[in-house]
């Protein structure tokens, strides 16, 4: 996926489920993960080349929110809906249709289908007392 410039406030115009905070995180989270993968580039004609798969789209995301949200980072997503690579990948195509990213013939929405599970990458390490058994 690719950076175009239409608004992603377009993108988040239709009853998606998906609040704009959503749309940004994702937006922002794909030039994280661009600059992650490739290193930044200043030049306009390089957006084309910055196409990052769903996979690393989503492990990149994973990094970001954790970055900007540290141990909430899930509970922010699950405030915003998102509760699965899956719906990173929704996210993407509904801003793929709006003209705020593109495509190429490799990219494809079963890319972002079970890359990790949410419940496992954004779990708190205070949460594991609270989920074991006592004897």
């Amino acid at each position: 996926m690719s950076e175009q410039n239409p608004t992603i406030d377009g993108a988040c115009a239709g009853t998606t489920g998906y609040p704009p905070e959503a749309y940004r995180f994702v937006r922002e989270g794909l030039d994280h993960t661009a600059n992650a993968l490739q290193g930044e580039r200043d030049s306009v004609s390089d957006v084309d080349s910055r196409n990052v798969s769903g996979q690393q789209l989503c492990l990149g995301l994973r990094d970001f929110a954790i970055r900007q949200y540290g141990l909430m980072a899930g509970l922010v997503l699950r405030t915003w809906n998102v509760r699965r690579t899956e719906d990173f990948g929704r996210i993407v195509y509904d801003m793929v249709e709006s003209g705020v990213l593109h495509k190429t013939e490799d990219d494809a929405i079963e890319d972002f289908a079970d890359v990790f599970s949410f419940d496992e990458a954004f779990a708190s390490p205070l949460a594991g007392g609270a989920t074991r058994r006592s004897r």
